[in-house]
């Protein structure tokens, strides 16, 4: 099944350079490409893509606004938005993690990893890495921005003592293996497991998964270690 996948970026080099790259797999397409925010979300509506490989930072309406607005929408429940930004760690990815985004990338990733991350979150996972997810969960996730509904403790209850034990280990940046590793189960029972915790907590992948639980206080960061002075 071919992935569909629409670009958004105010740079048209870089519109061109990902869409000549991505139209070089047989099983990934581009089928539009927005200059803003603005007309990303229009586009979504058109073409519904898999995935929508979204800046932040554009002018007029800004990749944060429209990823609020794509992953809101009912009619694009199946949309993913993975996020392209300058920088791996800033507060407008922890906010657009918040709003729904699947991942985020550095713009100066390998072409290898951009093929291979739009192929892991429209397969429904999501794209952080361990280091990743460590960071931004300490320095953004854990204080919700105003206004932001989060999952009580209460919203838990409906998930097994096996599943609350897998989603906190994802959150803490474990891979499926990693996790099948140290639970002695196999991948496929622990992907069973988080697909089973998405559905009854209504989050739309596992990246959404991973802030419900810190913001649930299910999982709480580890404080950074202060470096002890040389002897």
């Amino acid at each position: 099944m071919t992935i569909r996948v629409l670009l958004a970026d105010d740079q048209a080099l870089l519109r061109a350079t990902f869409r000549i790259l991505i139209d070089s797999c047989d099983d990934l397409h581009v089928v539009a490409e927005a200059t803003d925010g603005k007309e990303a979300v229009e586009l979504a509506h058109v073409h519904h893509p898999d995935v929508v490989l979204m800046d932040i930072r554009m002018p007029g309406t800004d990749g944060l606004t429209a990823t609020t607005a794509i992953c809101a929408d009912p009619d694009l429940s199946a949309t993913r938005v993975l996020i392209l930004t300058t920088f791996e760690i800033d507060e407008y990815v922890a906010q657009a993690m918040r709003a729904g985004a699947s991942g985020f990338l550095g713009k100066d990733v390998a072409a290898d990893a951009l093929l291979d991350g739009i192929r892991t979150v429209a397969s429904g996972d999501a794209l952080l890495s361990p280091a990743a997810t460590r960071a931004l969960i300490t320095r953004f996730l854990t204080t919700p921005a105003p206004g932001t509904p989060l999952a009580l403790p209460d919203s838990l209850d409906t998930l097994t003592a096996r599943e609350r034990e897998v989603m906190a280990l994802a959150a803490e940046g474990q891979s499926n293996t990693e996790i099948a590793e140290r639970l002695v189960v196999s991948p496929l029972t622990v992907r069973t497991h988080i697909h089973r915790a998405m559905t009854k907590l209504n989050a739309r992948d596992r990246a959404q998964l991973v802030v419900i639980a810190y913001q649930s206080g299910l999982v709480r960061p580890t404080p950074p270690q202060t470096p002890q002075p040389p002897h």
